[in-house]
C-alpha cells in the first residue's frame, strides 16, 4: 500500500510509532518506508517532535502516595503468606498437646484474616491508582487536543543525507519550530541562520537559531507559503543580514512540504 496516497492512515501510523503502540512486523515496516519515502519519514518525525515537546513540557511528579501504600500491602501480603505456610508446618510436625487443636485454629483464624485485610488494602490501592491512570490519560488528551496544527513540514539534511534539522510551521499562530535531530552542535563564537530558498530571488532570512535543541521562531505563512527549500548556514555570532544572504558554508537543507492532513 502506498501510504503516501492515504494520508489520515499514514498519521495515524505515525502517531502510534511515535507513541510506541505500532509494534512487531508494522512497526519494522513502517521504518523501512520512512527511510525509502521522505514524507513517511517527515509524518514519524513530526508525531516524534510532539510526543518529546510533550515530555520537555510536563514537570517532574513524585510517584502518589497510594505506590507506595501498595507495595507495603504486597510486601505485607507476602510476609503474610509465609506465616501460613510455616503455620502450617509446624502443626503437621507438632506433638498433639491438650488443647493444640484449639491454639491451631486461632492461629489460622489470625493469619486468614490478616490475608484479608492485606487483599482489601491491595484491591483499595489499585482503584485509586486506576483513577489516577485515567485523570493522566485525560490530560494526555488535553495536551493532543492542543497541539498547533501543522500544516508546513520539512527535514533538513546534512551533505551525507542524514536528517539534521525537522522544521514545522504552524500558520495559526505563526511559528516555525525547529528540533535538532542530529549531533552537530556549532562553536560558541558562531550561529545558525535558517534561510527560505524561494523559486526567484535570493535567499531569506526566517531568524537565527539559538543553541538549545527545540526552540521557536516567529513568521509569516507569507515567509514560507511557495517556498520550495529551507537551508541553514554557519555564520558569525548573532547572524548575518537578510539582504546579504548566507555569507557562511550552508549546512541543512531540505525541501517544504505542505501537508495535505
Amino acid at each position: 500500500m502506498n501510504l503516501i496516497q492515504h494520508p489520515e492512515l499514514l498519521d495515524r501510523l505515525a502517531a502510534a510509532h511515535a507513541l510506541g503502540t505500532l509494534r512487531g512486523g508494522a512497526r519494522r515496516r513502517f521504518e523501512a518506508m520512512a527511510r525509502e519515502q521522505a514524507p513517511v519519514r517527515a509524518a514519524a518525525l513530526v508525531w516524534q517532535s510532539r510526543v518529546a515537546s510533550m515530555n520537555e513540557l510536563q514537570t517532574p511528579q513524585q510517584p502518589a502516595p497510594a505506590v507506595w501504600t501498595r507495595i507495603e500491602n504486597l510486601v505485607q501480603g507476602e510476609s503474610q503468606q509465609q506465616a501460613m505456610a510455616a503455620a502450617r508446618t509446624a502443626t503437621a510436625t507438632a506433638k498433639p498437646q491438650p488443647g493444640g487443636w484449639l491454639r491451631s485454629l486461632a492461629l489460622w483464624r489470625g493469619a486468614t484474616a490478616a490475608g484479608a485485610l492485606a487483599t482489601v488494602f491491595a484491591l483499595l490501592t489499585a482503584v485509586g491508582l486506576r483513577d489516577n491512570l485515567g485523570a493522566q490519560i485525560n490530560e494526555l488528551q488535553a495536551q493532543l487536543s492542543a497541539t498547533p496544527q501543522i500544516e508546513y513540514v520539512a527535514v533538513l539534511n546534512d551533505d551525507q543525507a542524514s536528517a539534521s534539522m525537522l522544521v514545522t510551521f504552524d500558520p495559526k499562530n505563526g511559528k516555525l519550530t525547529l528540533q535538532r535531530v542530529g549531533g552537530f552542535q556549532e562553536a560558541s563564537d558562531k550561529s545558525l541562520q535558517l534561510w527560505a530558498l524561494p523559486p526567484s530571488g535570493g535567499p531569506r532570512s526566517l531568524g537565527v537559531l539559538s543553541q538549545e535543541r527545540l526552540l521557536q521562531l516567529t513568521a509569516g505563512e507569507g515567509d514560507v507559503r511557495e517556498v520550495p527549500a529551507l537551508a541553514i548556514s554557519l555564520e558569525p555570532k548573532g547572524g548575518v543580514p537578510s539582504e546579504r544572504g548566507p555569507t557562511g558554508p550552508v549546512l541543512f537543507k531540505g525541501v517544504l512540504i505542505q501537508k495535505m492532513i
